[in-house]
């Protein structure tokens, strides 16, 4: 959605080009901008703010036709997020451990942080705090399958010998990814590459990891 995090403008070419000129193409190309329009104005105007007539007014199309396939906002904004994410966020592989986790957590804070899906993902995971139903979804699409793309760099290092096979790697996800979460979801601090390049190397440091 946002330029920022690079899915908005990908996804719309890939839409254009692989759809165009029949009656799923349009439909496909009409779910995507009630996509991009979601998270444009829900950078724009604030969760609270945000409505399902304004979002297909910003799209162009039916409210009717936004909600054949969305019941709530809050189903577009997680489609919007998830798609987002799984764009922007699958780690880099470059058989170098120590960079392919600095260019991740990087890229990780940054979408997090400075794009128009982390200010989704904000609002979601402040809505999920009272409602377990958005909390779930949030966890099982989106964490678990994250969780994944955190674990790559290390079961990569793994599998071409760069690193102990007995390696507690999720206790080294939560020592790198943890504090990246606690800035942007608690303490609203700014999560600066030297911190992200720092945690990773505590972690490394500490696995022996090259």
């Amino acid at each position: 959605m946002g330029a920022d995090a690079g899915g908005s403008t990908n996804r719309s070419r890939a839409t254009t080009a692989k759809h165009r000129g029949n009656r799923h193409g349009r439909s496909e190309e009409a779910r995507q901008s009630v996509l991009e329009a979601a998270d444009g104005l829900l950078v724009e105007v604030g969760y609270t703010r945000l409505t399902i007539e304004g979002i297909a007014e910003r799209a162009g199309v039916a409210k009717q036709t936004i909600y054949r396939w969305w019941p709530s906002k809050n189903d577009i904004l997680m489609d919007a997020f998830v798609q987002d994410a799984a764009e922007a966020l699958v780690p880099s592989d470059t058989a170098d451990l120590r960079r392919d986790l600095r260019t991740h957590a990087r890229k990780v804070a940054h979408f997090l942080t400075a794009s128009d899906a982390g200010a989704v993902f904000r609002a979601l995971t402040a809505q999920a705090q009272h409602d377990p139903a958005l909390a779930a979804r949030l966890r099982f699409e989106h964490l678990g399958k994250q969780r994944g793309y955190d674990r790559l760099p290390f079961e990569r290092a793994i599998a071409r010998g760069a690193l102990d096979p007995g390696a507690d790697i999720d206790l080294a996800v939560d020592q790198i990814m943890g504090p990246v979460y606690y800035r942007v979801l608690v303490t609203r601090q700014d999560v600066p590459e030297e911190f992200t390049d720092t945690l990773v190397d505590a972690v490394l440091d500490r696995l022996g990891g090259a």
